[in-house]
């Protein structure tokens, strides 16, 4: 499905005040035709360069940006197919994206960078590390799907992610038909014979909010409109209404991968290297729940020995669910680059 853009293509809205008063921009960087959404801060070297996972927006790092820019220029981007970022339906891959992020390394920050990414994201500056070292001064990978997000087994052994993407194709693929909140009508593994999941009336409940929002601000990405239920809720409703869906199926249909390696990657990778590794489960039904497993996260050391890896008690987003402890490790990763004590 090609031959549509991104609605809200270099959409600005106002800044989260506690960006806003610390000096927060947000910015767009037009990179041969791919424009790029971006928010940055006022900081000082080294520049930090945040990239969030799939259907997430450079938002989802906002409880961790001030703290950061007190030690870092903070660059947060939207990847293609996200946000305010532009959508390329049917040019998807970790080659096109991870050349988004190269250029964007060139041309917006300047100089090498710590390169931090989340999930998809953290694969994304394994991608910088291995195929633009000049650029890249270290990377953070946070809980990143480092071997399990490669073909077949992505498919047929931990099809647990691979399933709950194909559920977000069937209900988003449709642009014109589109009830946003029923991406989050699935099943969540937590036990080997149990399952949790949003009760359906509940969920009937966000698409008839979404629908009066969307009466009410047509144009607009999508929101809840109301006060009483969480904004995190309202977050993801967001994020998923700025998502292009072929990014999603761009991973189903296995164009995502092309030739990226990710043991080639690690192999190549020279710079110092943060692994940072959440919760995680496994299920004969369903496979790893999870971004990485144990066995993983040994593979990773193995083929890059440099690497610090910190076990975090902490959902797939450890920047959003354990935000302090995402900042105590990064703050005291650069300062051992650096030889200086952590402030």
């Amino acid at each position: 499905m090609t031959g549509y853009r991104n609605p809200y293509e270099g959409r600005r809205d106002p800044l989260p005040p506690a960006l806003a008063e610390a000096g927060f921009h947000q910015e767009l960087a037009d990179l041969g035709g791919v424009l790029i959404n971006y928010v940055r801060g006022p900081g000082t070297d080294p520049p930090l360069l945040l990239i969030p996972g799939q259907m997430s927006l450079w938002s989802s790092y906002r409880k961790v940006m001030p703290e950061l820019a007190r030690q870092f220029t903070v660059y947060a981007i939207d990847v293609r197919g996200h946000g305010s970022s532009s959508w390329t339906p049917g040019d998807y891959s970790w080659d096109s994206a991870g050349t988004d992020i190269a250029r964007f390394l060139r041309q917006v920050v300047g100089r090498p960078a710590i390169v931090s990414g989340n999930s998809s994201g953290g694969v994304l500056a394994l991608w910088c590390a291995a195929r633009v070292p000049d650029h890249v001064a270290a990377v953070v990978l946070e809980d990143p799907p480092i071997f399990s997000a490669e073909m077949p087994r992505f498919r047929d052994r931990d099809r647990w992610v691979y399933g709950s993407l194909k559920h977000t194709v069937d209900v988003l693929g449709d642009l014109d038909r589109q009830r946003v909140a029923d991406v989050y009508r699935q099943e969540i593994p937590v036990k080997e014979n149990k399952t949790i999941r949003m009760p359906g009336r509940f969920v009937d409940l966000l698409d008839r909010l979404v629908a009066r929002h969307r009466r009410r601000h047509p144009g607009s990405p999508a929101s809840l409109g109301v006060r009483w239920l969480p904004g995190s809720l309202d977050d993801l409703i967001r994020s998923a209404s700025m998502f292009d869906p072929d990014f999603a199926r761009a991973f189903v249909d296995g164009r995502f991968y092309g030739d990226f390696s990710h043991a080639a990657a690690l192999r190549a990778t020279t710079a110092p290297v943060l692994l940072l590794h959440a919760n995680w489960n496994r299920f004969c039904a369903y496979g790893l729940v999870g971004a990485m497993d144990d066995d993983d996260a040994a593979r990773v050391r193995e083929l890059a020995p440099q690497t610090v890896y910190r076990r975090i008690d902490a959902r797939h987003v450890i920047h959003d669910h354990k935000p302090q402890e995402f900042l105590t490790a990064v703050t005291e990763f650069a300062a051992a680059m650096s030889g200086s004590p952590a402030a």
